[in-house]
């Protein structure tokens, strides 16, 4: 299993990042965790346009999502080869009509669900290819999922956004790999139920035992080195920060 971190971003792009979006392979298959902005150009640095196998959208705020109106564009309108096939689309309800709301401009209110085959979240298990898939129900102003990836014995668990949350302790218990947000700075933001601290990342991170903790979602204005310091305080294992282009082998 290889990921591979297109965009890292909180709330909205960086000079040196754009939002929100992880590109997952394995036996061939690309799975992208999120579309936020600016993640459409970056993920043609890694892949073609068209090498997608499925797309899981954790939560539909506009930093998680929004480049899929671009990528609607690009497989509907698409010259060379005529349109696309759908790609499955796994997102909490209403994503299509949160698309074409976005959009704006689509020839009909289902030309999204012409090239986006979209499928409802729950929490639970299931497969998306060649990954066994759970995903749970985090703390977030809307419905949103954590994502646990699990292949040939290796697991990757991503939290999406999330306050403070038991359900995302036990998804990502002996995790090899925990790709986790961590927005907000301890003892400067403390609103319940929205983002994680560099803290609370790392205390999640040491509860549920993983192997690797990787900080991501950090908005421009917050100061990720503090972040980082702030988890490893509470948490003995390999930690890092997200960077745009990270390979991670697993």
């Amino acid at each position: 299993m290889k990921l591979t971190v297109v965009g890292c971003s909180g709330s909205f792009p960086s000079a040196e990042s754009a939002c929100s979006s992880y590109l997952v392979e394995a036996d061939g298959f690309r799975l992208l965790l999120d579309m936020g902005n600016g993640a459409l150009g970056e993920l043609q640095r890694y892949i073609g346009l068209y090498d997608l196998d499925a797309i899981f959208l954790s939560h539909l705020h506009a930093d998680h999502c929004i480049d899929m109106c671009g990528y609607f564009v690009a497989r509907y309108y698409r010259h060379d080869g005529g349109r696309c096939d759908a790609i499955p689309v796994y997102a909490p309800e209403g994503a299509e009509q949160r698309l074409t709301t976005a959009y704006g401009d689509t020839p009909s209110d289902k030309s999204m669900s012409e090239v986006f085959d979209f499928r409802v979240l729950t929490s639970g298990a299931f497969r998306i290819g060649p990954f066994a898939v759970r995903t749970e129900k985090v703390a977030h102003p809307v419905e949103t999922f954590g994502i646990r990836l699990e292949h040939d014995g290796r697991s990757l668990t991503y939290s999406g956004d999330t306050g403070v949350c038991e359900p995302l302790v036990d998804l990502a218990a002996g995790t090899d790999l925990f790709l986790c947000e961590a927005a907000f700075t301890h003892g400067k933001e403390d609103i319940p139920d929205l983002h994680l601290n560099g803290l609370e990342a790392g205390a999640h991170a040491a509860r549920a035992g993983v192997g690797r903790l990787v900080l991501t979602h950090i908005p421009p204005w917050t100061d990720a080195e503090r972040n980082l310091a702030d988890a490893r305080a509470v948490y003995e294992g390999p930690s890092e920060l997200a960077v745009p282009g990270t390979v991670y082998e697993l």
